[in-house]
């Protein structure tokens, strides 16, 4: 029977590596995209149906804002605004449930 050693410090590791990254100003984003429904008393999902006007419109807001602060491309800057408004639409789904 052979042994083999087992390396807890790798084994943590691999499982730190394998958790899904959270793209850099999501929270902001989130922050922002909530202000902006606020402000435009547009919501995100209404009438059991999700706006995605509102949705696309929050998140163009949002990421103009997010690309002067971070200084990133205009596509890195919607793909982390356009998740941030779907997480708000499904949370305000979520909340006319119940």
């Amino acid at each position: 029977m052979s042994h083999r050693p087992v390396s807890w410090t790798t084994i943590d590791r691999a499982g730190r590596d394998s958790r899904p990254a959270i793209p850099t100003g999501l929270l902001s984003a989130k922050a922002r995209i909530d202000m902006t429904v606020r402000t435009t008393r547009r919501p995100l999902f209404a009438a059991g149906q999700f706006d995605r006007g509102a949705i696309m419109s929050a998140a163009a807001s949002a990421a103009r804002a997010h690309q002067e602060r971070f200084g990133c491309t205009w596509g890195e800057a919607m793909s982390v605004c356009l998740t941030a408004a779907w997480r708000a639409a499904k949370m305000a789904r979520h909340m006319a449930a119940h």
